[in-house]
């Protein structure tokens, strides 16, 4: 499966309206208000379970090019992730405007006393620069083997996201553990992926070069 321009540009227009469906359907529940007896608390959580989400469907393109030979998904990922940096920058703002009030000394005590809290704005820091540098001109910038590199810190963002959520819920923990064993199969099929290049790259290395390859080598004693 190898789509056309056209082809391509219809998938990333379904996309677009994929990733906005829970925004839309969050939105006309708020102001219907129906989310409930506290609309703020199912709005944060709502923002940051689509976070989430976002997240680990964005770390499955890769695999799912490996595994299905379709390496047109890598030009949906730039989308993927810039939603999922929406969603969380609508997760951070429903804490900072509609709970906190923007009472800056408030959230300071939060972030300190709070471990989820302070998870959860180390995984927002992280993640920011990788919005910031999703263009093709950032990659210029940077340089390819640079932007790779940052781009990287996805890994630990979606390990501290998981714990944020974690902490979050105490009690019932079956859903963050369910995105937490997603996290650590994405995470984990990436780890030997890069094992077995490794051990590609060092046999080869060891390989006679091509010209030197059915020759007799004289070993002269020193």
């Amino acid at each position: 499966m190898n789509p056309d321009t056209r082809q391509l540009a219809l998938l990333k227009t379904a996309l677009f309206a994929l990733c906005l469906v829970p925004a839309v359907l969050l939105g006309r529940a708020f102001s219907l208000d129906g989310l409930g007896a506290n609309p703020i608390e199912a709005l944060t959580r709502a923002t940051g379970e689509w976070t989430l989400r976002l997240l680990l469907i964005t770390l499955c393109v890769t695999p799912l090019r490996k595994l299905t030979g379709w390496h047109w998904l890598v030009r949906l990922r730039r989308m993927l992730g810039l939603f999922t940096f929406a969603y969380a920058c609508t997760h951070l703002l429903t804490y900072l405007w509609l709970d906190q009030f923007f009472d800056w000394h408030a959230i300071a005590k939060d972030i300190l006393k709070r471990p989820f809290i302070t998870v959860g704005m180390a995984a927002f820091v992280l993640m920011a620069p990788l919005a910031a540098t999703s263009s093709n001109a950032a990659i210029r910038r940077l340089g390819g083997r640079r932007w790779q590199a940052l781009h990287r810190s996805i890994y630990p963002i979606a390990i501290l996201a998981c714990v944020h959520f974690w902490v979050l819920v105490k009690k019932d923990i079956t859903e963050p553990l369910l995105y937490a064993l997603i996290t650590a199969v994405l995470l984990g099929l990436r780890a030997w992926w890069r094992e077995q290049e490794r051990r590609r790259q060092l046999a080869g290395a060891y390989a006679p070069p091509p010209q030197a390859r059915g020759k007799v080598i004289p070993i002269v004693a020193k």
